[in-house]
């Protein structure tokens, strides 16, 4: 809720500032109007773990479900839709390169968030760092095909860890927004 309100303040500010006549107007058009009941209908912190890991049945549930109360309700759900799905998890003290079992690595996962490093690197895989955040070039798929499929080494199952979509369509900006510009 909180997140919401700030989200809602910021937008408003911008989009106030852009309705100014004139640098001499002070004057704020309108205030921004927090009454109401808002809910939460949707997340996504890491692409595709929703996706694969929520059963059809409680896709709903879990986009409700605040993040501190995710593991506890969905990490179960997410362990044995990972075993069923990777043959890299079939034995019991199989690991991925993480050094993260089943258990330890749906614990992980079920928790939708997307983590940010503060003070190092961002970013969600860069052979050192792992989920400290994101770079619009990290290659978000194919790090989780990885760590799902690869096993120890990201060996095992060579045909299932990798989307080979190896670079955007497009070059990104070097300059807020950084996103590339849409096809026209």
């Amino acid at each position: 809720m909180k997140n919401i309100k700030i989200v809602a303040i910021a937008v408003t500010i911008s989009l106030m500032a852009f309705n100014c006549i004139d640098d001499n107007d002070n004057q704020l058009p309108y205030t921004p109007d927090f009454s109401g009941t808002y809910t939460q209908a949707d997340q996504m912190g890491r692409p595709a773990v929703n996706t694969v890991f929520v059963s059809s049945g409680s896709k709903d549930m879990f986009n409700t479900t605040i993040p501190s109360a995710q593991n506890a309700a969905f990490q179960s759900m997410f362990q044995s839709n990972l075993t069923a799905l990777s043959p890299a998890y079939a034995n019991p003290g199989d690991e991925n390169a993480l050094g993260l079992d089943a258990a330890a690595f749906t614990g992980v996962l079920a928790t939708d968030v997307l983590n940010v490093s503060l003070d190092g690197t961002t970013t969600f895989y860069d052979g050192t760092n792992v989920l400290t955040g994101r770079n619009l070039s990290d290659d978000v798929i194919t790090v989780e095909l990885l760590l799902i499929f690869g096993g120890e080494d990201f060996t095992e199952n060579p045909t299932l860890t990798d989307d080979h979509v190896d670079a955007n369509d497009k070059p990104f900006l070097t300059s807020f927004p950084y996103l590339a510009a849409p096809w026209m």
